[in-house]
This record gives structure tokens, sequence and C-alpha cells, in this order.
């Protein structure tokens, strides 16, 4: 069987699950943002090189320490998706997805029949190795995975509604960087950014079923916790990533020394 998800549960529970990012391509870091109180690990191949080995360790380590692996993959391909559901992702997420037709297809990829189409493997990782009754694992499945959409072009947002209406979404997520650039404004500041923003949330909210997934504290769009409760976001990634974050310290540490 599946094991609860962590960031589902906090959802559930009217809460807004933290994230964050894993940045480097280390699963040490998966471990140490488990340590840190985190709901989540943000594992990034959209804008990575990391290969399947390297994740599928990502997601023994968030395993590991109790929190939940979302994995952004570079498309909506349901066969890489497969295979990471199959290692024991717990969360999935698809970028510039192509409106209601492709919320869709994400649906059948990460969600078990009647629900979805993912294919069947009784001796996954998942499924842990064959030593649970297939039904379990396949309810499980379908009730504990996070499936986040990114709504960031015109069809995913011209069809907001439809898609967080749509059954097997957890979350719809807006990416402050194209989304700034799908509005054509770079200005953080800009008030249409904010203004569109919350039209968008006032959309899903109106449906009642997806919750809103935005980033927190994004140079593109930059937002405190406050903010994101007032959107009614579910979910978050809290930045800045690692790499920032060694950087900034090993800079300050060596100008005091200097």
């Amino acid at each position: 069987m599946v094991r609860e998800n962590r960031v589902k549960k906090v959802i559930n529970s009217g809460g807004l699950a933290l994230g964050t990012y894993v940045g480097l391509a280390d699963p040490q870091i998966v471990e140490i943002i488990g340590l840190a109180g985190y709901d989540a690990a943000f594992i990034d191949m959209e804008h990575t090189t990391w290969d399947l080995s390297t994740i599928g360790e990502m997601i023994k380590s968030a395993d590991l320490v109790g929190i939940t692996s979302v994995v952004r993959v570079p498309g909506n391909d349901e066969n890489l998706i497969l295979r990471l559901l199959d290692m024991g992702a717990e969360g999935i997420i698809i970028p510039h997805i192509e409106g209601l037709e492709g919320a869709k297809r994400a649906v059948d990829a990460v969600r078990y029949p009647p629900m979805g189409a993912r294919g069947a493997a009784g001796s996954s990782r998942a499924a842990r190795f064959g030593t649970v009754k297939w039904e379990d694992h396949v309810n499980s499945s379908n009730e504990q995975i996070l499936l986040s959409v990114m709504c960031e072009d015109d069809k995913g947002i011209s069809e907001i509604e439809q898609i967080a209406a749509l059954d097997g979404i957890d979350l719809v997520s807006i990416g402050p960087t194209d989304f700034s650039e799908y509005m054509g404004i770079r200005d953080p500041k800009d008030d249409r950014l904010r203004g569109k923003l919350n039209e968008l949330a006032d959309a899903v909210k109106a449906v009642g079923k997806a919750k809103l997934s935005v980033p927190m504290n994004h140079p593109a769009l930059p937002l405190n916790a406050n903010d994101l409760l007032e959107l009614g976001v579910g979910y978050t990634h809290v930045g800045p990533p690692p790499g920032s974050i060694l950087y900034q310290s090993l800079a300050s540490r060596l100008k005091d020394i200097r």
C-alpha cells in the first residue's frame, strides 16, 4: 500500500503544505529537507539534467524521513510518469498543461482504472515488490498520489476552472516566471500580476475541488505565507533553493573573514 501522503494530509486538514527545492543532485539534500521539518521535497526534472537513478535515490530519501517526494516532469509524458510512479514517487507535477485535454491525459497517466489508465506492475517498488494486495495498492495509489498541473500558457489559464473541476487533479499550479512571461510583465511589483493571480485564485476557489499551488518568496512574484493563505493556496515551494542559500552563506562568511 502507498503510505499516507503528507502533503495531501496537510491540504485536507485546511493547512498550507510546505515543500522546498532539492536544487542539488544529491539525495542527502532530501534528507536534510525532511529533518528541517518540511512536508515535501520538490525534485525538478524540467530544469535539471538529473537521471532516473538519481531521482530514485531522492525518492527513497524522502521515504526515509517521512516527507512527500514531488517530481516535476519535463512534459506530459505518460511513459516517464509511469516509471516515476513505479519507483515510488508520491507526487507528480506536469508543466505547461495543454488545457483541459492535457489535464485529462495527466489523470490518465497518474491514476489507475477506473479513474485513469496507469499501466499495471504488481512487482514495482511502489507496489512493495508484490507483497501487498493489488487492489489495496490500486486504491491507495489513486487516493494518495498527488497530481499537480501547471497552468502557465493561454490554454491552461483560460481553461483553469474546467481543469480545477476535473476528478483526479489535486493542485492547479501557477509558475511565477512563466506566468509573468504570459502576462508580458517582468516587473514583479506591477499590480496587474497580483490582480490576475487573484482572479485565477477566485476561479479555483469557486470550483471548490482542487487547490491552488504558488511558490513562496519567488523573485518574479514575491508572496509571503499570509499572501498565499489569502489566495487559498494549499501547497507551496519555499524559496530560495539550496544552491542560492549555500552561495549566500559562503559569500557572507568569506566577506566577514576578509
